[in-house]
């Protein structure tokens, strides 16, 4: 009983404190709140209005944020990456082009330029990939990663050089399907050879199906001209184009509907893969940027790419004579290579780590989308410029896509991968890249051997 006489009193003590502690309080508050007062009155009664301290202080410290997040942001984009180290080539050719006429530098100079250029794209891409979801956000890689190409196919094709786009597209997709594909079985199943590494079938399968559609639309307007059996000589191969391009734009759109609302989408699965191989791997992945900072260097890297194509396709013609190269060997090997260059490294890493779903997303969606979209969008945009842009992409063009697809269309038949795979669609391409080097276009001026 005394100790709980005691634990009271002490009890009443505290909270006797307590109130005597609130008491100073109330009135320390009541004085302040007085000379609050008694300062708003005297400032009412001046003439001219004061600013605050805080106000100020406050003022200086989102300046300084705002300037921080700038700098660690131009930090992060440009100076991440050992490659960002040819970001400079830009300028100089832009530079070069001004005080000289040597087209090889210049073409050399924007190559070297764009390639960083669209890595960082294809970066910025999964940043914003980050705050929109998988589906939304795989397709918006495959878009972003083939803006490169598109926005140079756009200043050829004001230019009036069809065969530079032609060509360049249709090297696009022999570039992802034999080049970045082909690396991607290859180091993955070097890192993994002690299995076969598996993808899903049924999204493989329908990429390949929608190649070969698109392989379709290209066939049969270089059939007819090569037969000559048009009923126009001359115009029936252009209607046909542009009429089978508005077919191949519709089943695109349909193919993204499909993607976008079925439960067997081409992403999905790998998000949901991703979660039980990882467990906590998405906790720890998180985005460097901001959404609104994604979209604003989203803007200006394809801004910056713009401008450095408009210099790379004026110097196509004279870089192919100066370096004694065919346009057909640069349009279908060199002009792809750079704008593949974000695919081509996130294909690989991806393999290496075992996510092969990614790769083939990545690959095969690309090159579905420059079949499906890019090539039909640029005879449409063609259509409206009043350019000839059609389908017929000479016969020695076609055959080859056909081939490609046929032998990567095997190759996926069996929902598995390893190097030695790998190593078939590398050595497919080499003979691709070895044929288009020693073969001379009919259709390019540059490419005519010249007479003794």
């Amino acid at each position: 009983m005394a100790k709980d006489s005691q634990f009271t009193g002490a009890k009443s003590h505290l909270e006797m404190g307590s109130l005597e502690g609130r008491a100073v309080l109330q009135l320390e508050d009541e004085n302040l709140v007085n000379s609050k007062n008694n300062d708003r009155r005297t400032s009412s009664m001046d003439a001219t209005p004061q600013i605050s301290v805080f106000d100020a202080d406050a003022d200086d410290v989102s300046c300084k944020c705002m300037w921080y997040n700038l700098v660690r942001q131009m930090q992060i984009v440009l100076f991440s990456k050992k490659l960002n180290m040819l970001i400079p080539c830009g300028p100089l050719a832009i530079l070069v082009d001004e005080l000289t006429d040597h087209h090889g530098w210049i073409f050399f100079l924007s190559l070297l330029g764009i390639i960083p250029l669209a890595e960082r794209l294809g970066w910025a891409t999964e940043q914003l990939a980050f705050y929109t979801g998988p589906t939304v956000g795989g397709l918006l890689n495959a878009t972003f990663g083939n803006a490169t190409e598109l926005i140079i196919s756009m200043y050829a094709l004001r230019r009036g050089m069809i065969r530079v786009v032609q060509q360049s597209l249709l090297g696009s997709i022999l570039s992802n399907t034999l080049l970045v594909l082909g690396c991607a079985f290859f180091g993955g199943g070097l890192v993994h050879s002690s299995k076969d590494q598996v993808f899903d079938k049924g999204n493989a399968v329908m990429n390949s199906g929608l190649l070969l559609m698109a392989v379709m639309g290209l066939l049969f307007p270089a059939v007819l001209h090569f037969t000559h059996t048009e009923v126009h000589f001359g115009k029936s191969e252009l209607a046909l184009s542009r009429f089978s391009s508005c077919v191949m734009l519709v089943a695109y759109g349909a193919y993204l509907f499909y993607q976008l609302t079925s439960q067997n989408s081409l992403y999905m699965p790998i998000a949901e893969e991703e979660g039980e191989n990882d467990g906590g791997a998405d906790e720890e992945e998180a985005p460097e940027i901001s959404k609104w900072g994604s979209i604003v260097w989203l803007s200006i890297l394809t801004l910056w790419i713009a401008v450095l194509s408009e210099y790379l396709v004026n110097a196509i013609e004279g870089a192919s004579v100066a370096m004694s190269i065919p346009v057909s060997f640069i349009s279908v090997i060199l002009l792809p290579i750079v704008g593949n260059a974000a695919e081509h490294a996130g294909a690989v890493m991806f393999a290496v780590k075992d996510k092969l779903d990614i790769s083939l997303g990545v690959a095969i969606g690309s090159s579905t989308q420059i079949a499906m979209f890019g090539i039909p969008f640029c005879v449409v945009v063609g259509w409206i410029m009043g350019r000839p842009m059609d389908l017929n992409f000479q016969l020695f063009e076609t055959a080859t896509l056909f081939m490609s697809v046929l032998v990567v269309a095997f190759m996926l038949q069996d929902g598995t991968s390893n190097y030695f795979k790998g190593l078939m669609l590398l050595l497919c391409y080499l003979i691709v890249a070895a044929s288009f080097f020693v073969h001379i276009d009919p259709e390019s001026i540059q490419d005519k051997p010249k007479k003794p």
